[in-house]
């Protein structure tokens, strides 16, 4: 096995043990979108710790992940809930929230208009500066 494949496993095996937790603070439902009833898994908001780190982790659905993971099929209209999501007092889905914000403000005027409104504070505005998924 390679060291590579072992360190995966390794990730893999640390993250797995917050799924409880997770699950028990999302509700069972995707922490951004909010759909329910479908397959929600781990993500990691930026910048990744050697160590998995549960205050940066949020179970999202696939079509999030998906999306997150490829940045180039980001659908802008799928992100509108992102109006309330920015709002969020979890840190991680805050975060990610006005990091996509961001991304699309470029092209979409209702992003940009979203991003006039939000207020972050220092700590919030240090662990962006530090988020480079797109």
């Amino acid at each position: 096995m390679s060291k590579g494949h072992a360190k995966h496993q390794e990730r893999h095996h640390g993250l797995s043990q917050f799924g409880k937790d997770l699950i028990r603070r999302c509700g069972s439902k995707c922490e951004l979108c909010e759909a329910h009833g479908v397959k929600l898994t781990v993500y990691e908001v930026p910048p990744i710790e050697s160590d998995p780190n549960y205050d940066q982790c949020l179970m999202l659905c696939e079509t999030c992940t998906g999306q997150l993971d490829k940045p180039r099929t980001i659908e802008p209209s799928y992100w509108h809930f992102l109006a309330s999501t920015m709002w969020s007092d979890l840190a991680p889905v805050k975060i990610i929230s006005i990091a996509l914000l961001q991304h699309l403000s470029v092209k979409e005027d209702w992003a940009a208009g979203l991003l006039e409104q939000v207020y972050i504070d220092q700590e919030e505005q240090v662990w962006l500066d530090q988020i480079d998924l797109f």
